[in-house]
Formats: C-alpha cells, structure tokens, sequence
C-alpha cells in the first residue's frame, strides 16, 4: 500500500469520536436518544467506515486536502442512507452476471402482472381453500389444476413446494419399502449437494440401479424387474450432458414396458419447458407435453426455473396417480402456500393466453443481440466520464442457469470497467457491498456487467454506485 493510501486511512475517525461529532447533528437525534437505536447507529458506523477503507483502497485521485474536507459530509450521507433502509436480511439486487436463473439471487423474476397479483393475495383475503358458490372448504389445488391440465393436456395435477419434494412425494407414495428402477446415467445431482439417490431413499424406496453411466437399454430394465419392484423412473439430465458412445431409454419405451409389466412409470423433467426453444436456438428438450403424450403415469418438474414462475415443484399426469398423492400425509408438510400458488396462477395464465414475452426468463432468453450491443454501449457511454475507471465495450456470453441448458453459452455485450486505481477484486467487492448489491463477473482482469440480467434503472443506479469511487 502507497503513502497516500495509508495517510488517508489514518485519517479515518474511530467509532467513539464519530458517534461524538453526531451529537451536533439534528438528523441523527432519533438514532442517539433511543437506546434500542444506538447499537444499531455502532453497527452502521462501523460498516461505513469499513466501506470508506475500500474506497480508499480504490482510488486516491483528489488531493488530500480535498479528501479532508469532504471526508465527513461523505461520512454523513453514507451513514443516512443505511440508517434509513429497511432493516430486512432479504434485499434487492443487481443482476449483471447474465445467468438468467441465477440460484444465488432467487432464479425466476415473476412478470409485473403476476407480482402486482401476488401482493393483492398477500395483503387481502382470499379464496385459497373456500368454495364459494357452496360456501364450504374447497381445494387450493382448484386454482391451478385445470389451468396445467389445459396446458400439458394430463388428466390432472398438483403443486408440493419444490422439485425434490414431488419427487419425494411419489416415492413415498408408490415404492415406500419397494424397488425403484433407475439408469445409473440418470442418477443426478441437484445444487446444494442434494442427490436422487438421497432423495428416493429419503422417500423410503429401494434403489435399483441399471446399465451404465453412458448406456442404458430397455433389456436392463426388463431384467431387473422383480415382485418387489413399485415403479420404474425416469430422470431427464438436464443440468449436465453426456456425449458420445451412448444410449438412454425414452420415456415412450418405458411406458410401454410399464404397461406390460404392470408398473407406473414416473419421470423427474427438471428444469422443464412447456416449449423446446428451438427457434431460439436452443437444443432440443422434451416437452412437458410430450412427456405427458408419451403415457407417462406422473412427470414432475420445477416452476420457478424454465417455467418463469415460483419456487414449486409441479406434478401431472394420470388421475388415479394425482389422487393418491393427494391422499398421503406428506402432501400437507410439502404443499403451498397462497403466494407461492397465486404466483404459479398468474404465470400459468400468460401461457394460456399467449403472452410468453411477459415472462421475464424468456424475454432475457430471447433479446436481440444488437438490442443487447446497443444497451451495453448507453452504459459504457454513460461511464465514460467517471475518472476513476476506464471502461470498454466487449463481446461476451450468457447463461441460462437453474441447471436448465448447461451446455448453451448465449452471445452478448457486457460493459467492461477496469479501476484506475486498485484491482478488479476490490471494485467487485465495491459494487457488491453498495446500498443495493451490484453482482458482476470478473473475466481477464475487468470487470464485466451483463445488460442481459440487467432490469429497468439498474443502469443508473450502477453508474450512481460507481460515481462514488470519485470521493
């Protein structure tokens, strides 16, 4: 570290003689007579000091005189600013990676409708288990059941909390303390260290594993078919691929293996898409639909991923199979609550009526590649008289996340800024522990901001954050 640097860090004032020079301002008095507010006003001290020493690590490009004078007028504001935030853990942030389901920051943005409905039901009554023409008590399965049957064409349907619960669910349901058939290609795990294998026995089956990491054919299933066998299943691979010398067994042929032997066939979609994405070039994916087309008993796959919607895990499929999920006991440890489900009611509906672009997911999916050139450009413009950084306009990729699309790497344009001062680590550090977290990626010594991921405003908060390197 230089000498300048470390003057100015000296500079700094201790807690104690902060909290001191605030007894002289009018706006900090509510903070300093409340004792349940005076620890907190510590805690906010401390971290904005903690801030200024970053700053300072960053950049040094006033005189010091000038950093004197303005030390304490940037103490001040900074100290307002956090006081004045909701105390919550849950904040907004940034998006400028360009994963578009990125698992770290909540994966699916609900479209605008959907939210404005969701906040209705949170802060109104409602319906959620009342039949109101009898007046009795009615399903909270009602108000998306028959809108994912018109959607997949399955005779029927239901929501548990998330994928690994559906999974769970069914296990329980049919193979509790039986044999379930699975390829050894297909034994997936999922983020968190969560595992199929740990999942089914968490559900009480018997795990019987066939063929191999790369091939598994029909005959393998056959032959492992004993009295003891429940349910044979199928798990789509979608957040990783295999290539080359290999062979799996369609969910097709596993219904018609089902069907002579007698057994339900169950399959994990994942990610699942109500469309394949195609002619967005996309490789192919089996659809919801033609999972359900294929006779598969129950398909179960993740809402808040391809779909667009909340955190659930969606389950359709045959009627007599929905009914005894239904009826398990687990079924009300697993289910959904009625935001999770107005959430899923809204989304569902855009699909019914065509609206896909109102999706966010597939709107960042699907945005031009000039129309992202041209919105990395205004922010690279709009940065270019910042004296603390340079900043250069570069090609780049995107990713789709969630574990949907692993392989597929989305071209784009990505505002890359390099501090004058400092390294690249320091300025993410910097954009991350601003008043709204800025998330960004670092690639070959910049620092790069997607626009994909980018939202209405964030270009100017970004250039608002980065303004503060100048102090």
């Amino acid at each position: 570290m230089d000498q300048e640097k470390q003057r100015r860090l000296r500079t700094l004032p201790a807690v104690h003689e902060v909290i001191s020079r605030l007894e002289q301002e009018e706006e900090f008095s509510p903070f300093l007579t409340n004792e349940r507010q005076l620890p907190r006003l510590t805690q906010e001290i401390r971290q904005v000091l903690q801030k200024a020493r970053e700053t300072i690590n960053l950049n040094h490009t006033d005189s010091f005189a000038e950093f004197e004078n303005s030390l304490w007028s940037w103490l001040k504001i900074q100290l307002l600013q956090e006081l004045t935030q909701p105390q919550t853990s849950l904040r907004r942030v940034i998006n400028g990676t360009g994963v578009v389901l990125h698992t770290n920051l909540g994966r699916a943005l609900l479209a605008p409708e959907v939210a404005r409905f969701v906040a209705e039901q949170a802060e109104k009554y409602s319906n959620l288990e009342l039949n109101i023409e009898t007046g009795e008590r009615g399903s909270r399965y009602v108000h998306i059941e028959e809108l994912l049957c018109q959607l997949t064409g399955a005779e029927a349907a239901m929501v548990v909390n998330n994928n690994a619960a559906a999974v769970l669910l069914m296990m329980n349901t049919f193979a509790q303390g039986k044999e379930v058939i699975v390829s050894r290609g297909e034994l997936v795990e999922v983020g968190g260290s969560f595992r199929i294998p740990d999942v089914l026995k968490a559900g009480g089956a018997k795990l019987v594993e066939v063929g191999t990491t790369n091939k598994t054919w029909l005959r393998d299933y056959e032959t492992a078919i004993t009295p003891e066998t429940a349910v044979l299943l199928k798990v789509h691979t979608s957040n990783y691929r295999v290539e080359g010398f290999t062979h799996a067994v369609s969910g097709a042929e596993l219904v018609e293996l089902g069907q002579t032997r007698g057994l339900p066939v169950l399959e994990d979609l994942g990610s699942g898409s109500f469309f394949d994405g195609a002619n967005l070039g996309f490789p192919l994916e089996p659809t919801i639909q033609q999972t359900v087309k294929a006779g598969i008993s129950l398909a179960s796959f993740s809402g808040d991923k391809l779909l667009g919607g909340p955190q659930a895990g969606i389950i359709v499929g045959k009627k007599e199979y929905i009914q005894r999920l239904k009826q398990n006991q687990l079924t009300r440890a697993l289910r959904v609550d009625k935001l999770a489900l107005a959430a899923l009611e809204g989304t569902l509906r855009l699909y019914k009526n065509g609206q896909i672009d109102e999706i966010p997911v597939w709107r960042m999916l699907s945005v031009p590649l000039e129309a992202l050139r041209l919105a990395a450009s205004e922010l690279v413009l709009a940065l270019q008289s910042n004296p603390a950084i340079s900043v250069e306009l570069k090609e780049d990729v995107s990713q789709v996340g969630g574990g949907a699309w692993p392989t597929v790497e989305l071209p784009t344009w990505v505002c890359a800024i390099r501090p004058i001062q400092g390294s690249v680590i320091e300025l993410e550090k910097f954009l991350r522990l601003g008043t709204i977290a800025i998330l960004s990626r670092i690639h070959k010594d910049w620092v790069f901001i997607d626009v994909r991921t980018l939202l209405s405003g964030d270009g100017e908060e970004i250039v608002r954050r980065l303004g503060e390197l100048e102090f």
